[in-house]
């Protein structure tokens, strides 16, 4: 289910934000911060193991970071390859799933990282804490996990949600970019959700394409909860500095 939202979503990600360069630069600038702040002078090789189009990446390689991107989307790995040669950065890219990042990854970072919320497309608890412990394995003993998450604890739930993300300019068009989100009858934490990109060249009729996935509403104090369980010690909550709350977990040694 995540791929059929994912390889479809690539070519039209970078339209989430109003200006997907800037929001490069803008969240490096945020997670260097925070990393810097929770493990300073420690973090040299990063494994983004939710790279999507490379937006965490492309943005974290250039501060001089050696980085390594993930994802189990194909379509989402082959874009950031190409966005990578395009800037002349060296960043290894490759298909995996976050739930298995230590089967040939064990002790080999010094920071794990998932950002944009992708890692509650896992629908449990169980699931959370499996990929959790994996990345608790592929970090070497120092080494620390960062997770971005939706403030969901601050989220209305139940019934059929509207959320605009804006209007874009790209290539000619205009694009309406908005989510919507469903939850579930028969669980008050799992909502499917709709992403929504209308294009309107200025003709009669619009375009619209529509990628559909799954996400559980965690709270962040239960993630945190799951990263003390997955091993992590000096587990934090950071606001106000990326634009979602940032969880952090160091793994001992």
């Amino acid at each position: 289910m995540t791929n059929d939202f994912y390889d479809p979503l690539a070519p039209f990600y970078h339209l989430v934000h109003g200006d997907w360069q800037a929001g490069i630069c803008t969240q490096a600038a945020a997670l260097d911060r925070i990393i810097k702040e929770c493990w300073p002078g420690k973090v040299a090789d990063i494994l983004d193991v939710t790279c999507g189009i490379g937006t965490q990446a492309l943005g974290l390689a250039p501060l001089g970071y050696r980085v390594t991107g993930s994802d189990l989307s194909s379509g989402a790995v082959a874009r950031a390859k190409t966005e990578a040669e395009a800037r002349g950065l060296d960043i290894e890219f490759h298909v995996g799933d976050m739930l298995r990042v230590h089967l040939d990854r064990a002790d080999k970072y010094d920071l794990v990282m998932s950002a944009d919320n992708a890692v509650t497309h896992l629908l449990s608890d169980e699931l959370i804490l499996t990929a959790l412990k994996s990345f608790h394995a592929a970090l070497r003993p120092g080494g620390g996990c960062l997770v971005t998450m939706r403030a969901y604890d601050q989220v209305e739930k139940g019934g059929v949600q509207f959320h605009p993300m804006g209007m874009r300019q790209h290539e000619g068009r205009r694009w309406h970019v908005y989510q919507i989100w469903d939850w579930r009858a028969d669980s008050s934490d799992i909502y499917d959700f709709g992403m929504y990109f209308t294009a309107d060249d200025g003709g009669a009729e619009l375009t619209t394409h529509v990628m559909r996935s799954s996400f559980y509403a965690l709270p962040p104090a239960r993630m945190m909860a799951l990263f003390e369980e997955a091993g992590f010690a000096d587990v934090r909550r950071t606001d106000g500095v990326y634009f979602q709350p940032v969880i952090t977990g160091t793994k001992a040694g």
